[in-house]
C-alpha cells in the first residue's frame, strides 16, 4: 500500500508552512520534486530549500522531469492527456523508490484544493494509493495580507476564477468582486477599466515579491509592463489579482 500526502506549501516561503505540513514532510519515506526546465529552476530550488530547512530526519528525495503540456488541441483534452502523463511518471518514481510501499509526499504550491490538479492526477493512481491532503496558505491569502485588505466587502460574495474564463466570457453578471488566478496574459486588458480597482501581486511571500494597486485604467498598463520585465528577469512568474467594481 502506498500513502500519498499532498502537502500545501504556500507561496514558497518556508515561513508559510504549517506545523502539520512540517510533520507530514518528516513522516514521509519519499519526497518527489518536479523539475520544470531550466527556465523554472528557481521553483525546484525553492522546494529543495524548504526540504533542507524543515526536515529533521533523513528522507529520500527524488527529482523527476515534468512532462510538457501540448499547446495545440482542445484545452480540456490536452490537459487530460497531460495529467495522464504526470500520473504515469509519479507511479514510475514510486515503484522505483518505494518498491515495498510506504509514504510519498508531493509539495504543492498554495493549497492542493484550489486551482491545482494534484488531486485530480492522484485519482488516476488507482485503489492501491491512499491519499491525504495537508492544506496550505493560498496565493489569495498572501495577496490580501500583502496589501492589508479584506478579501470580501461587508456581507459581499467574491468569485474566484481564471484568466481564461475572464478572457473568454468577460465580467460575470451579478458579481462585483473577483479574484483571477492562472492568468498568463493579463486578462484584465479585455475589460472596460472604468469603475474598476485592481490589487495585484507576484512572487507573493518570496524575496522578490512585487505589488501594485490602483484604478485599473492607471495601474493596468504599469502592471503589464512590470510583469513582462519580471518574467524576463526570473524566467517565470506566478501572480494573482483582485478586481472590484465601484470600490
Amino acid at each position: 500500500m502506498i500513502h500519498l500526502s499532498l502537502i500545501g506549501i504556500g507561496t514558497g516561503n518556508p515561513d508559510h508552512l504549517t506545523r502539520a505540513a512540517i510533520r507530514a514532510m518528516n513522516a514521509a519515506d519519499l519526497i518527489l520534486l518536479p523539475h520544470k526546465g531550466e527556465a523554472k529552476s528557481d521553483l525546484l530550488d525553492l522546494r529543495r530549500a524548504i526540504c533542507a530547512e524543515v526536515l529533521t530526519r533523513p528522507v529520500r528525495i527524488a527529482e523527476f522531469d515534468m512532462p510538457s503540456r501540448e499547446e495545440q488541441g482542445m484545452y480540456v483534452d490536452v490537459v487530460m492527456e497531460w495529467h495522464d502523463a504526470i500520473a504515469a511518471i509519479w507511479m514510475e518514481q514510486i515503484a522505483r523508490n518505494l518498491p515495498d510501499g510506504g509514504t510519498v509526499a508531493l509539495l504543492v504550491w498554495g493549497d492542493p484544493s484550489l486551482y491545482d490538479s494534484s488531486l485530480r492526477i492522484a485519482e488516476r493512481l488507482g485503489p492501491s494509493v491512499e491519499i491525504s491532503v495537508v492544506p496550505g496558505i493560498t496565493s489569495i491569502q498572501a495577496l490580501t495580507a500583502a496589501h492589508g485588505i479584506c478579501l470580501n466587502r461587508l456581507a459581499g460574495p467574491v468569485l474566484i476564477t481564471t484568466g481564461r474564463q475572464l478572457r473568454d466570457h468577460g465580467w460575470p453578471n451579478g458579481v462585483r468582486d473577483i479574484v483571477v488566478m492562472l492568468d498568463g496574459h493579463c486578462a484584465f486588458q479585455t475589460l472596460e477599466p472604468e469603475h474598476l480597482m485592481i490589487w495585484w501581486g507576484a512572487y507573493l511571500g518570496m524575496e522578490h515579491q512585487a505589488l501594485a494597486k490602483g484604478p485599473l485604467a492607471l495601474a493596468g498598463p504599469k502592471i503589464i509592463e512590470r510583469r513582462a520585465a519580471l518574467r524576463q528577469k526570473h524566467g517565470w512568474i506566478m501572480d494573482v489579482f483582485l478586481l472590484r467594481q465601484d470600490a
